[in-house]
């Protein structure tokens, strides 16, 4: 039985493909000397749109590079959709004596195109391995199942692969003695850890006789992740199967611990969710960096995903004709809020004929709105937040949210669904119109105002600020561009980092 390793492939869905120069140089020294037969160091690809990194086309030089630094047998991946028969000669000819597998990624539905690649592959001198999808669909697709005897003779290994991390030991065990009856290919296991479920799998495709299986160093991989490669690494030593220095071993997972602090891959509870009812992780890896998505937000996307439905629930529209205002205020999450609560309040009570627009409902308990016209954005998490700002009772004003559907489902507190309002249409942007601000400016353009003050907008500064910061920053920039294309006039009263914002003070208005 052969090991994989695939943490600079797999793990290169967190980096774009870049990883650290030292870290790298740790990860082939490390498993220099490791029980591990096959590092999987990335993709070959035909050029694609927007930045992928080193490790997604795995240039000549880097071919060359590993190839000086590793003692093991070097694998590289094709994605199927992506490549065709004549591109071959292009993307594989400079691996030659460099690389021992190439392995195809390939839909289950795809399988004659994916044996059209691999007959040239191996041609070229090349071990071959079919890494195929979704093998928690394969007992409903017959098709499929009649193909697999064509791989005998070209294959070297055909891998099932748990693409939605659902599948249980059990369900190992059939789809291997499914898989068995087909061909006499050595198979593979490949399994994401949605359910937790990476090492019994993996142990159960061991036991059923599995040729290869596949880990990553601390289960850095797309989504939840895969299995460990020091955890199953450590069960086999335990069971007398390995023996091998630990010291290597711990060097390689203290460097991509470091990683993980900031990427934050392994499994949550959408990933959970995704896995036990086969849904693709493509959209939740997304949704759980976006950090107004909370997993409620999360599930129950997930959940209209599972039923097949756009969205839970539809709204009135709201009639902006009845209400137009010049003047609106536009107030988001930041702590200025809070800090110059008292001078917001004293504004706001000499001019009560400006409408009120909560952007996030975080900072509503600081500002006095009684008298006010005011509205409540309600994208991603804000009905949960506000329905805790409230304690769930209703305390006026409207809540408004996208047009349906919406991405991610539809929640609003029961006290506040009689006075819950949807938007026609998000016009005044192309992009992040599932965005706060953009609701938010959306709303005071239906309004018909053409000035917006700007309170809690702070921005971020400092060196120190994430990835998700930097995001939410750029996105919020964007907006106000496209809002101030529109003739909108945006005013910041609290201290801002957006630079496009006009900048005044609260202080000189009271």
């Amino acid at each position: 039985m052969k090991l994989l390793d695939c943490t600079l492939r797999d793990g290169g869905y967190y980096t774009n493909w870049d990883f650290d120069k030292e870290l790298v140089k740790t990860y082939f020294d490390s498993f220099n000397q490791l029980p591990v037969d096959y590092l999987e160091i990335g993709y070959r690809s035909n050029p694609m749109k927007g930045y992928l990194g080193e490790y997604f086309y795995c240039p000549d030089y880097v071919l060359q590079q590993v190839k000086a630094t590793s003692n093991k047998k070097l694998v590289i991946i094709l994605n199927e959709k992506d490549v065709k028969v004549t591109d071959l000669f292009q993307l594989l000819s400079p691996c030659v004596g460099i690389i021992d597998m190439v392995r195809i990624a390939i839909d289950p539905q795809h399988l004659s195109r994916g044996i059209l690649l691999a007959e040239g592959i191996k041609k070229m001198g090349f071990e071959v391995g079919f890494n195929v999808m979704y093998m928690s669909t394969w007992a409903s697709q017959k098709e499929f199942l009649n193909e697999i005897a064509l791989i005998n003779g070209i294959a070297d290994f055909f891998y099932m692969v748990d693409s939605f991390g659902g599948v249980y030991p059990e369900d190992v065990k059939n789809i291997y003695a499914l898989v068995r009856s087909k061909t006499d290919v050595k198979i593979g296991f490949h399994g994401h850890n949605n359910m937790e479920l990476g090492l019994i799998n993996t142990l159960t495709a061991i036991e059923c006789g599995a040729d290869i299986v596949d880990v990553t160093v601390t289960g850095m991989g797309r989504g939840a992740g895969n299995l460990k490669t020091e955890l199953l690494l450590t069960a086999l030593n335990a069971k007398g199967k390995l023996d091998f220095d630990f010291n290597p071993l711990s060097k390689v997972v203290d460097a991509f611990t470091k990683l993980q602090e900031q990427h934050q891959w392994g499994t949550n509870l959408p990933y959970m969710f995704s896995g036990a009812n086969s849904l693709p992780q493509k959209d939740v890896m997304e949704w759980v960096g976006k950090r107004y998505y909370s997993f409620n937000s999360i599930i129950r996307a997930l959940n209209n995903q599972s039923k097949g439905i756009e969205d839970n629930y539809r709204l009135p529209n709201y009639n902006f004709s009845s209400q137009t205002n010049d003047t609106v205020i536009i107030i988001g999450g930041g702590p200025t809020v809070v800090n110059q609560a008292e001078a917001i309040n004293n504004f706001l009570s000499k001019n009560k004929k400006y409408t009120i627009i909560y952007a996030s409902s975080k900072n509503a308990s600081s500002i006095n709105t009684s008298s006010q016209e005011h509205f409540y954005c309600l994208v991603g998490n804000e009905g949960n937040r506000l329905e805790d700002v409230f304690q769930g009772k209703f305390e006026g004003g409207k809540c408004i949210l996208p047009p349906f559907p919406r991405k991610m489902g539809t929640y609003i507190p029961e006290s506040f669904q009689e006075n819950a309002f949807e938007l026609t249409a998000i016009d005044f942007t192309d992009n992040f119109q599932d965005s706060h601000t953009a609701l938010a400016i959306q709303t005071a353009i239906n309004l018909g105002a053409s000035k917006a003050y700007f309170l809690g907008y702070d921005g971020y500064s400092g060196s120190s600020i994430s990835q998700k910061e930097q995001e939410l920053f750029l996105e919020n920039q964007y907006l106000f561009d496209k809002a101030l294309s529109k003739g909108l006039q945006c005013i910041s009263l609290t201290p801002t980092s957006y630079g496009n914002l006009q900048q005044e003070s609260i202080f000189s208005l009271v």
